[in-house]
């Protein structure tokens, strides 16, 4: 699937922590070397994330904070 989206990371599902309406998805990347994921709970059982999927992670954001 191609995308617009210019900020993506391919990693590796690690952990997947289902509550009651939202999911907790852990993904194991290059760098920073781990990135969480929070997302509906409907999403995780459709996309049926487990440990050991390959995923990518596609982040797109209007606000960009700069520390030092």
């Amino acid at each position: 699937m191609e995308l617009s989206a210019r900020n993506q990371l391919k990693g590796k599902v690690s952990n997947v922590e289902l509550g009651a309406v939202m999911a907790n998805i852990k993904i194991e990347v290059s760098e920073p070397g781990v990135i969480t994921a929070v997302i509906t709970k409907e999403s995780a059982e459709r996309l049926g994330l487990k440990d050991g999927d390959d995923v990518v992670a596609l982040i797109k954001s209007t606000e960009v904070i700069v520390g030092k």
